[in-house]
């Protein structure tokens, strides 16, 4: 037996999210489905790196299954994405030893949510965007409600009711927060992320910037843990898991770390991206 780790995308709007689920498709089970078609008599099961929720896009979430057929690492992404569906691509596998697990030998996760703050509606970015536009968003209180997170902290107030998991601690890397014109790009790293944690995370930044929430109410909720006064989360096609980090480099950086393209609006330049977006470099708010 040999174990194979994939760097899978997967457009998340078709999906209940990456866990097999009954009778809802899901991208662990189509994945399952496509490699059960390449090696019919021995059923495969893959284990991810994090569990997305439904509708949550992923750019590089990392899986791992163990195979016995022939078939070398490098082959793996052509031979699974000709049966995969075209909302599913592997962009590229690599062979590591039978004790590395995608989700417990990872050292960090990081997803980025899109906000699009303009009054005009875009088709093209309402897949990957959340369309707030009643009020111009006050990125910098957002920016500096978002550092204070920085740290190993108790998150309840960001955990949605479901969640398995014994506690809610984790340490929150890396914090990026930039207005592009009309759009707001927030990226988060973490050791782990809890159930639901960046779209509750996001609903509340969302009330910082629209003034509707003091950074001095912000941080109170979620020091003490006031998990009764989220109300709100993001929705989740503004979410994207970019990637996911290891302590030994698994796939070329171009197909790995940053494989969700930055959303340019005519009349909008950017400015040069920051340290901390896409960079793995310290962030700055």
């Amino acid at each position: 037996m040999r174990r194979i780790a994939l760097c899978l995308q997967y457009e998340g709007s078709a999906f209940c999210g990456w866990q097999r689920q009954t009778a809802q498709s899901s991208v662990q089970a189509t994945l399952e489905l496509a490699l059960a078609r390449l090696d019919p008599l021995r059923p495969m099961a893959c284990v991810a790196a994090g569990r997305t929720d439904s509708g949550v896009h992923a750019a590089c979430q990392v899986v791992h299954f163990d195979a016995s057929g022939p078939i070398p690492a490098p082959r793996w992404p052509k031979a699974l994405n000709g049966p995969l569906p075209p909302t599913v691509r592997v962009r590229a596998a690599a062979e590591v030893p039978s004790s590395w697990h995608a989700c417990y030998s990872a050292t960090y996760r990081r997803y980025r949510y899109t906000l699009y703050n303009g009054r005009t509606p875009n088709l093209f970015l309402a897949p990957y965007s959340w369309h707030r536009y009643r009020f111009r968003l006050n990125e910098r209180a957002m920016a500096e409600a978002l550092e204070g997170l920085l740290g190993h902290h108790d998150f309840s107030t960001f955990r949605k009711a479901g969640s398995r998991r014994l506690h809610s601690r984790t340490t929150v890397q890396e914090v990026a927060l930039e207005r592009r014109g009309d759009l707001i790009v927030c990226e988060i790293q973490a050791s782990g992320f809890l159930y639901g944690m960046v779209r509750l995370l996001m609903g509340q930044l969302v009330l910082v910037g629209e003034g509707r929430l003091s950074l001095a109410q912000f941080e109170r909720r979620w020091r003490q843990q006031a998990r009764e006064e989220v109300k709100e989360a993001a929705p989740p096609q503004g979410l994207c898991l970019l990637r996911v980090g290891y302590p030994e480099e698994l796939f070329a950086p171009a197909l790995w770390f940053d494989g969700q393209p930055h959303f340019v609006l005519q009349g909008n330049d950017p400015p040069p991206l920051p340290p901390g977006f896409g960079n793995g470099g310290q962030a700055k708010v």
